[in-house]
C-alpha cells in the first residue's frame, strides 16, 4: 500500500521526535492512502514556509511484510464515542493510558473539527457529537507513534512538489 505525508520538505527519513501534540492521535508521524488528502495538508504549508510537498511510501505491500506480533495496533472504522474520547483527549494534551505504536483512523478535519468544537466547548454531549459525526465518511490517517515500526514498515518512495 502507498501511504502520503503532506508537508513543507520532503521526508525521507521521518523522525518522531520532530513530531508535534495535540493532534489527533496524538505525537505521532501522519500518513494517508489518499494523495488528494496529503496534498491538502501540505498546501497549508505555502504561506507559512512557502513551499508544498508530499511525500510517497510503501507500507508492507510484500505478502512476507508483516507488523511485528507485539505492536500495538488501535483502529477506528468509524466516527464513534471511543474515536471522539481519544480525539479529545490528545488534541487537549491529556495522557492516554495505552501506549500505541500505529492508530488508525478518521481524520478530524474542519468538518469534522467544527463538531469537535461545540462537544469541546462543552455547547454539545457526546451523543449529539456523534449523532452528527455519523454524516461525515472519515478520511482515514495513519498515525505511526514508535519509530522502529517507522524504521521497519515504511520505505520512502519518493517526493512531489506541490504548486
Amino acid at each position: 500500500m502507498i501511504l502520503y505525508h503532506g508537508s513543507y520538505v520532503a521526508i525521507e527519513k521521518p523522525d518522531l521526535s520532530l513530531a508535534r501534540l495535540r493532534t489527533d492521535f496524538g505525537k505521532g508521524f501522519y500518513l494517508t492512502p489518499l494523495k488528494e488528502q496529503a496534498v491538502s495538508w501540505s498546501r497549508h504549508f505555502i504561506a507559512e514556509r512557502g513551499s508544498a510537498v508530499v511525500s510517497a511510501y510503501d507500507f508492507l505491500t510484500k505478502v512476507s511484510d508483516k507488523l511485528p506480533k507485539n505492536a500495538k495496533i488501535l483502529e477506528f472504522d468509524t466516527h464513534s464515542l471511543e474515536w471522539l474520547n481519544f480525539v479529545t483527549a490528545n488534541r487537549l494534551n491529556k495522557p492516554v493510558k495505552t501506549k500505541w505504536d500505529l492508530v488508525i483512523g478518521g481524520v478530524a478535519n474542519d468538518k469534522v473539527f467544527d463538531t469537535l468544537r461545540l462537544y469541546f466547548d462543552n455547547l454539545i454531549d457526546a451523543d449529539e457529537a456523534i449523532k452528527r459525526l455519523r454524516y461525515n465518511k472519515p478520511n482515514f490517517q495513519y498515525c505511526f507513534k514508535n519509530q522502529k515500526l517507522i524504521d521497519k514498515c515504511l520505505r520512502f518512495i519518493g517526493a512531489e512538489v506541490i504548486m
